[in-house]
């Protein structure tokens, strides 16, 4: 049940018809696994924190660098050298005291994946490695819980949603290659505008709103202000999802 202030605090949202209190009453009984809190997973955490979310569970094992600051929207130059899910985690909860924040100051690994997702109903992949992601891709597969996938280079960004059994999981999309260590080039608004429809396919898969992007990959060219749309299927020869596994 909605207490007044709730129903005062997501009105707006509520007004949508399709989603209304019930809507909001989903929103309030989830729990949403948040992966990196860095470029993505700050406008993420913030705009899950504000819809929201009942719990919110940040996994980062980083600190905070000067270097961050450009698109790391919950980490600030005071901040500089705490570690990050302490850094978010007190803000998050100054924007909703309502919701409870869990901050996981640990690596994801194949050891720890599991606990991370213990009654998770959705994890968001806002990580900056695909060695990484593969590792949480498998567990979100082998656990069946739903990933939402994001990544951004430059002014280019991308946002899938993995449904395990109903479609591709990120290793049918992105087959392994070996991956380059270089840092790569990322503009702040291109990370806040991908982690938006992140945070969008988030709500929608927990409240049974709309269509995901399941089975497609949204692209999104900042330099043109362009989005297209790509099909992607499952593979049979998958290692992550596939016969062969």
């Amino acid at each position: 049940m909605l207490k007044d202030s709730e129903k005062e605090r997501y009105s707006r949202q509520i007004l949508f018809k399709a989603f209304g209190e019930e809507g909001q009453e989903k929103l309030k009984a989830a729990k949403v696994l948040i992966a990196g809190v860095g470029g993505l997973g700050s406008p993420v955490a913030m705009y899950l924190a504000t819809a929201g979310i009942g719990r919110l569970v940040l996994v980062d094992p980083d600190t905070v660098s000067l270097s961050n600051l450009n698109r790391q929207l919950l980490h600030w130059e005071t901040d500089l050298g705490r570690q990050k899910v302490d850094s978010a985690g007190e803000k998050l909860g100054k924007m909703n005291s309502d919701i409870r924040v869990t901050p996981v100051a640990e690596r994801i690994t194949r050891e720890t994946c599991r606990g991370l997702l213990e009654g998770a109903d959705v994890a968001v992949d806002c990580l900056d490695n695909m060695k990484t992601r593969y590792l949480l891709n498998r567990a979100c597969v082998e656990r069946g819980v739903p990933l939402v996938h994001g990544g951004v280079y430059g002014m280019l960004g991308q946002v899938t949603t993995i449904l395990p059994g109903g479609g591709p999981c990120l290793e049918c999309i992105f087959p392994r290659k070996k991956e380059r260590g270089d840092k790569i080039p990322v503009f702040g608004p291109t990370a806040g505008f991908t982690a938006s429809f992140q945070a969008l396919e988030v709500i929608k898969l927990l409240t049974g709103i709309g269509e995901l992007l399941k089975g497609r990959l949204l692209y999104f060219n900042g330099e043109i202000m362009e989005c297209i749309f790509a099909d992607v299927k499952r593979r049979e020869d998958c290692p992550g999802c596939g016969d062969s596994r």
